[in-house]
């Protein structure tokens, strides 16, 4: 059946906007160009559009003709102001953009392992409401939340997990006593592949496995362009995986013996003293395998710095036999899975850049007779951030650009 002429405005009005939002401003010729709608079609929605208070003229084109067409619309960038966290287990990172995804504000604050959790809850949504006046919003329309831990994939909130602090769950609840928002809770290697696909190594995939490679670890399994959770949230949970290489299993209240003992930030920190690296993070809260990775790749990739033979010959050794433990934790993924691509995710990913990403995907080309490519994150721990970011973003969109009753 045709659709009727209120469904039709609706639709043109969220095609417009949609536009908009990717390419521009735009002028009422460039939009039926676009959309392939009529002109005046195109002067009614963009009425309605502006009286709406969702669009506005934000200037002139560039052509010689001046008048009604040549006038440039673009979304009304503070109409919704939005904020993303990421929730660490040493602290909270908040960024405060407008509608468009432009950041306004960005803050974070330690929280010690000895903070009480009303304390902790106390500083973090302190953080968001200091974030938001900085950024001159009056109220925030939706909150990304990015924590680690399991989603209920029923409810949407954060479940109680062994061995994360409790005021994690207690800050989603603050968060929504405290603010006029709509609050979303995504686990944080989740919205970290979301990140990287839309703006970051996996830009061009649709099917991938994102491997977080921080504190802890963690994957993210992206199949045919959509996030897959799994049927208690728990996809993804590759510390748990008992992998050879360890001295005991993992049980179902702690990873210890599980891949996560391979590839967590403190297991890597023991393999790097073991071929004698140190290194200093360069910024508060980087994983200490991070900054040591980096060390390593650097020792190796710039000639100038011209490292001794015993130097360059531990990092060399110490990267190789990295590569080989996250290359037994990602060839079950690929066994399992055949995503196609693999990115090596969070800070270690990133700061190991192609180097430690060929080294993993020679030895999977080794281990698994299915092709599979692997890359180092462009993002690295900002992922999240962004990821939460964009899960706000986007649930704000839906929700202003939404067909209205007429």
């Amino acid at each position: 059946m045709p659709a009727s002429p209120s469904t039709a405005r609706a639709i043109n009005d969220r095609v417009a906007l949609r536009l908009l939002q990717q390419e521009g401003p735009l002028t009422a010729g460039q939009l039926k160009q676009l959309t392939g709608l009529s002109r005046p079609t195109v002067a009614d929605l963009v009425e309605r559009l502006t009286a709406a208070g969702l669009i506005e003229v934000v200037g002139e084109s560039g052509e010689q003709r001046r008048g009604p067409n040549a006038r440039l619309h673009g979304i009304v960038a503070d109409r919704a102001h939005l904020a993303a966290l990421d929730v660490r287990t040493e602290g909270v990172s908040v960024v405060v953009s407008d509608l468009l995804g432009r950041e306004l504000a960005r803050a974070s604050v330690p929280i010690a392992d000895d903070t009480g959790t009303g304390p902790a809850v106390e500083q973090a949504v302190t953080l968001v409401e200091r974030a938001a006046k900085e950024a001159g919003a009056e109220r925030l329309h939706t909150v990304g939340v990015g924590a680690p831990g399991l989603i209920d994939p029923a409810t949407g909130e954060l479940r109680d997990s062994s061995g994360l602090p409790e005021w994690h769950r207690r800050l989603v609840a603050a968060l929504q006593e405290r603010l006029p928002a709509r609050v979303i809770v995504e686990n944080e290697t989740n919205l970290a592949a979301l990140a990287e696909q839309r703006d970051g190594a996996a830009r061009d995939r649709d099917t991938f496995v994102l491997l977080w490679l921080g504190h802890g670890t963690g994957a993210a399994v992206v199949l045919d362009g959509r996030l897959r959770r799994g049927a208690s949230g728990g996809t993804g949970e590759i510390g748990f995986l008992p992998v050879p290489g360890t001295s005991t299993l993992p049980s179902a209240t702690d990873c210890e013996g599980g891949f996560h003992s391979l590839a967590g930030s403190a297991a890597i920190a023991e393999l790097a003293a073991g071929h004698g690296l140190v290194a200093t993070a360069v910024s508060p809260g980087e994983p200490e395998a991070a900054a040591l990775v980096r060390q390593a790749v650097a020792t190796l990739s710039p000639p100038s710095l011209s490292p001794s033979p015993s130097a360059s010959s531990g990092a060399d050794r110490f990267l190789s036999a990295l590569a080989d433990r996250l290359a037994i934790g990602a060839a079950s993924v690929v066994a399992v899975l055949d995503p196609g691509c693999v990115v090596l995710g969070g800070e270690v990913g990133q700061v190991g850049g192609e180097v430690l990403a060929a080294r993993v995907g020679e030895r999977l080309a080794r281990m698994s007779p299915l092709p599979v490519e692997v890359r180092a994150s462009a993002l690295g721990g900002g992922a999240v951030l962004r990821g939460a970011l964009l899960t706000a973003r986007e649930s704000a969109q839906d929700d202003l650009f939404a067909p209205r009753s007429r």
